[in-house]
């Protein structure tokens, strides 16, 4: 059976950065579980739904089909044939993803998605509830966290990296801050520290440091 490394944590802890790190050193294919929301939510918003009203959310979920492509270290997807690419990063994007990802309907697809990849091979998938209710079971689970403060500044960095930044450090802390709290609160898969996963807060690590703490806290039959 292929290997999961599960990851989760809030927005901005630095999930994506480490699970590319980590995968490039065990040839574990990287999986963003949030990007596939983000397409949920994109989709939603090309079609005119109110994401605010779940059976109009659930509806359009049905309809959105995503192709998975192993390539560079990585699953990509595809809408239609094409990479949304930065498209699914915008601030509106981030307005509207966590509300979509409340409804049930989101969560099931999305989920079933991702537990289908294991085909490819051996994973490192990153998100909210990859250690509790998408591979539970996984024996490499982590938690990844960081002071609100340093992961809005993180963020917001990003942004600027990639030409899209359109909000201060404040307004962006107070983003993740709203979306700590609805992907916290929700009914369905809430974001949680699950029983028996390994927490690593990473204020003030490197992420050489964390990719380690990591590597050194997988099962003893997966270390190369």
């Amino acid at each position: 059976m292929n290997k999961v490394i599960a990851v989760d944590g809030p927005s901005g802890a630095g999930k994506s950065s480490l699970a590319k790190l980590v995968g490039k050193k065990l040839g574990f294919l990287h999986v963003d579980s949030g990007a596939l929301y983000r397409i949920v939510t994109w989709q939603c918003l090309v079609h005119n739904v109110d994401t605010s009203d779940p059976e109009a959310v659930a509806a359009c979920t049905a309809n959105v089909e995503v192709e998975f492509v192993p390539v560079d270290g990585r699953i990509q997807y595809k809408v239609n044939g094409e990479d949304p690419g930065d498209r699914i990063r915008m601030p509106e994007i981030n307005k509207h993803a966590s509300p979509v990802a409340t409804v049930k309907a989101v969560r099931d697809k999305v989920t079933a998605w991702l537990r289908s990849l294991v085909k490819f091979g051996d994973i490192i998938v990153e998100g909210r509830d990859i250690t509790t209710a998408v591979f539970p079971d996984s024996p490499a689970r982590f938690y990844l966290d960081a002071a609100p403060e340093i992961r809005a500044a993180r963020r917001q960095k990003e942004e600027v990296e990639k030409g899209i930044a359109k909000q201060s450090v404040e307004d962006v802390k107070a983003s993740l801050l709203a979306r700590d709290k609805i992907d916290s609160s929700r009914q369905h898969a809430p974001l949680r520290m699950a029983e028996g996963v390994f927490k690593i807060d990473n204020s003030f690590c490197t992420l050489d440091e964390v990719v380690q703490m990591v590597l050194d806290n997988l099962p003893a039959d997966w270390k190369k």
